[in-house]
């Protein structure tokens, strides 16, 4: 069962990139590089990538509670990756509001203006992308003290710095219209899933004795 579970945070981690990249790259007016992936969520095919949220949260979710059974003394770690689950299914079910030209011929919403539902959605995006770098960060600290897992300690530090600082450029970025915003974005999530990932085949892979 606890294998079950950790196996879920890489199918959801892999489940999510593959279907925001090819929903993106097939998409009429859609642009990867400036448009976030929360704009998939608009337009006729927009139940695809709200699906795509709430499946990889309850994935994500799965995962979080494999996380805690397989590193029972770790608390925080799993409490943030299941505040990261919640933001994502958050995020499919509060659709945000469209940004500047998508989908095509809508009229972009600005800040003064934005709806509840986008409010929502900007809310469980900042929960999704600070809960996850900060679950790297404190399960950094528990690979650490395991003497077979030190360099997954290493490595999710890394991830957690990395996915942080990506997401601070891409709020700039977004904030300021760059072209290159969807971009970073990808980036974040991209940096932030493979952590993910890795840390969910590792821990499927490795025996109870070397985790402690």
């Amino acid at each position: 069962m606890t294998q079950a579970l950790l196996a879920a945070g890489a199918v959801g981690a892999v489940l999510f990139v593959v279907v925001f990249s090819v929903d993106g790259a097939t998409r009429s007016g859609y642009s990867s590089a400036r448009h976030p992936v929360s704009a998939l969520a608009l337009g006729e095919r927009g139940w695809l990538q709200i699906t795509n949220f709430v499946v990889t949260g309850a994935l994500i979710g799965a995962f979080a509670l494999g996380v805690r059974r397989a590193l029972p003394d770790a608390r925080w770690g799993p409490v943030l990756l299941a505040m990261f689950a919640l933001g994502l299914v958050a995020s499919g079910v509060f659709v945000m509001d469209p940004p500047v030209g998508y989908p095509p011929g809508s009229g972009h919403v600005d800040s003064g203006a934005a709806s509840w539902h986008g409010v929502a959605h900007d809310a469980a995006g900042f929960v999704v992308f600070t809960a996850l770098p900060a679950a790297a960060l404190v399960l950094a600290v528990r690979f650490w003290a395991a003497a077979g897992l030190r360099w997954l300690g290493i490595a999710s530090i890394v991830a957690g710095g990395l996915c942080a600082w990506l997401f601070v450029a891409y709020a700039i970025a977004d904030e300021t219209g760059s072209t290159v915003a969807g971009l970073l974005q990808r980036a974040t999530i991209v940096t932030g899933w493979a952590w993910m990932a890795l840390v969910a085949i590792i821990l499927v892979s490795t025996s109870p004795q070397d985790a402690r």
